[in-house]
């Protein structure tokens, strides 16, 4: 068989098995890596007619990412400024306070997210600091904003406590393949990150999980966490597809570049895998011209981080997604809005819980 009567039939093999509205659960590794070595304008065709069959084709969901505490994490993620194993003269901060957040969370929902993540450089989250990471949720809660939280592994009862006061998502990514993972942490196994997020799962959480490309990784690797990803039931609600950020003192400052075709690729791929999830085009578009982020968005991404920072790296500016969103004729995603006399008196009360309580000034590093 010639190769253009394979690749055809790869394509009726892969369109037969999978009609575009439903979602499979039992995506095989031959399949995926089929899906990659598509003709690239075959690939964003598959994935923006299944982006369109389950999304609104011009909408964003835009969300927030705070660093509610910095830097001194026991983990050693070889891509992360905030591990305690490297020197990248990132300055550790204590939990913030919970009515400093609540303001931030705020000012996010005047500049249109709708999503307020908050992540944490915890192995696990202590007792001590646990009580007032649910305040922070249910301050969020208040502002009429979606939550994420981000505090690395947990047990059955901390899930539960999450849940009880109204977690929407727990971002927990799986990085990579399990085959490539003892590359890159050694602290934090791939089960230990399958335990938790089917903990996260069984409490009623929505899951944010995906994973980082550009490590050194494989596209064996990418396939690999693509179809673990693709095997949960349900799929992740959130899928953040992440480019390294490369940062000075970490091991992996100097790994290759990844190719902007393969990345874009992955976008691809995860939309037709994953069609009810949301794909968030993650960590790294600080790098990314418009015009990549544009083939981003029509493979199939329909989520960003904006603000100035995420977590401890660059993000393009709002003002700047704005524009960029102005230019491909897309709106940020809308949901349930509360008024501003809402939002400010859910910001008084916190100040008052937390004067009476001083609950909020005791968190650790």
């Amino acid at each position: 068989m010639s190769l253009s009567a394979s690749t055809n039939a790869s394509v009726a093999n892969i369109s037969s098995a999978n009609t575009l509205s439903a979602p499979r659960f039992d995506w095989t590794h031959a399949e995926i890596k089929a899906l990659f070595d598509l003709p690239f304008m075959d690939l964003m065709f598959r994935a923006q007619t299944v982006h369109r069959e389950n999304f609104a084709p011009n909408e964003v969901q835009v969300s927030t990412l705070l660093s509610i505490k910095t830097g001194a994490c026991p983990e050693d993620c070889k891509y992360c400024p905030q591990s305690g194993h490297y020197n990248t003269e990132l300055e550790k901060e204590k939990l913030m306070e919970v009515q400093k957040v609540l303001e931030e969370a705020a000012l996010a929902k005047e500049k249109g997210a709708s999503r307020f993540c908050m992540g944490a450089a915890w192995k696990h989250p202590s007792e001590k600091d646990f009580p007032y990471v649910l305040e922070m949720i249910k301050g969020v809660k208040s502002l009429g904003l979606e939550s994420c939280v981000t505090l690395g592994t947990l047990n059955d009862e901390q899930a539960q406590r999450l849940s009880d006061v109204g977690l929407d998502y727990y971002n927990h990514n799986l990085d990579t393949s399990a085959e490539f993972y003892d590359s890159i942490i050694t602290t934090r196994t791939y089960q230990d990150r399958l335990d938790t997020l089917s903990r996260v799962r069984d409490s009623g959480i929505k899951l944010c999980c995906g994973g980082i490309m550009g490590m050194g990784e494989e596209q064996k690797d990418r396939v690999g966490l693509l179809r673990q990803l693709s095997l949960m039931t349900p799929h992740p609600e959130s899928v953040p597809i992440n480019m390294l950020v490369k940062v000075e003192g970490t091991p992996l400052e100097n790994v290759e570049d990844l190719d902007t075709f393969e990345f874009i690729r992955t976008i691809a791929v995860a939309r037709i895998l994953m069609p009810k999830s949301h794909v968030r085009l993650s960590a790294g578009r600080q790098g990314m011209n418009e015009q990549t982020q544009a083939l981003c968005f029509m493979a199939g991404a329909n989520s960003i981080f904006y603000g100035e920072k995420l977590l401890t790296t660059g993000n393009p500016e709002a003002d700047k997604d704005m524009a960029l969103f102005a230019n491909l004729g897309i709106n940020p995603e809308k949901r349930e809005e509360h008024s501003d006399e809402a939002v400010a008196e859910a910001i008084a009360a916190q100040a008052v819980k937390q004067e009476e309580s001083k609950l909020f000034y005791e968190a650790s590093v």
